[in-house]
This record gives structure tokens, sequence and C-alpha cells, in this order.
């Protein structure tokens, strides 16, 4: 199974402020959806609330400390981010997608086989971050630059990097 992780990031590595998205990127909202439709997406619980609701055409697999915590059926709560992973390739699943947030992110850092970024070209304030991309972990593998225009609030690149192997 692949594990990706798939995020938004500034140039200073902020990916959010008060469990909100800082920026408004549409091509980047289209891109999230078009790679995660069809797929399990792991977040965590605050994530999770942020959106509102479970997001169409994928299973939500939300980590949570409450025991009592439900979702809508056909989503799953789990207590860890190894018990997420766990669940989803006892479904034998090819891929899932992990999308926050930054303390989910940083746990998932050491067994990712690949991040999806949009490095967005800002220098926002914010109280949530992405962990720095070690170049002696990953290489970049492919890189597509988007310039700001009416719906696109910034210049971003749209960057896939792969785990380097041993």
């Amino acid at each position: 199974m692949k594990i990706s992780i798939i995020v938004a990031k500034a140039d200073n590595d902020v990916i959010g402020k008060d469990n909100q998205l800082i920026w408004k990127l549409s091509s980047d909202l289209k891109l999230f959806k078009k790679l995660t439709t069809g797929h399990h997406i792991i977040m965590g619980r605050k994530t999770y609330e942020s959106m509102g609701r479970p997001l169409p055409n994928r299973t939500s697999v939300v980590i949570t400390r409450n025991k009592h915590y439900t979702l809508p059926e056909g989503h799953i709560v789990v207590h860890s981010l190894e018990d997420a992973v766990q669940t989803c390739i006892g479904k034998r699943l090819e891929k899932i997608f992990i999308i926050g947030g930054a303390d989910i992110y940083k746990q998932a850092m050491r067994f990712a086989d690949e991040l999806i970024v949009t490095e967005v070209k800002a220098l926002p304030d914010g109280d949530a971050f992405f962990p720095k991309i070690d170049p002696k972990i990953w290489s970049e593998e492919s890189r597509e630059h988007f310039e700001k225009d009416s719906q696109n609030q910034y210049n971003f690149d749209f960057v896939v990097y792969k785990r380097n192997t041993k």
C-alpha cells in the first residue's frame, strides 16, 4: 500500500492558522479533489471538524483520543495514526492519503512513501507547520509552476517528492 502525504505549505512551512486554511488556491483544491477522490483519507479530528463534513467520494479515517467520537456511516474513527494505517492495510487498499494536521504529518513523515506538496510562494503568519523536508530522505520527482490569478491568491508550485531508497 502506498502512503502519500498531501499538503499545501507556505515557504515558511506554515500550513494553517486557527485550524483554517490561510489562502485561496482554487487550482490546489481541484488537484486535491482529483488525487484523493475514491481513496481513504487519514486526518486528525481537528482537521476533520474544520471541513465540517466528510468529503464526497472519499472515506474519512479520523484519529481522535475521544473513545466516544462518532462519524457518519461509512467513515472510520481510530485512536492513533498506526491504527489508521493498519485499518487501511486490513482493507487491502492500494493507496491512502494523509491530509493533516501538523501533528499527524509529523508522525507520518517517518513512513510515508511520497509527499505531494503545494509550495505556496508566501510567508503568512500561522500556528500550524509542516515538518522540514530533508533532502537526505526525500528527492524531488516532479514540479509544476502555477501563476497567481483571479482564482489563486499566490504563485505556487505543485511538487512530488519520493522517499530515497537506501
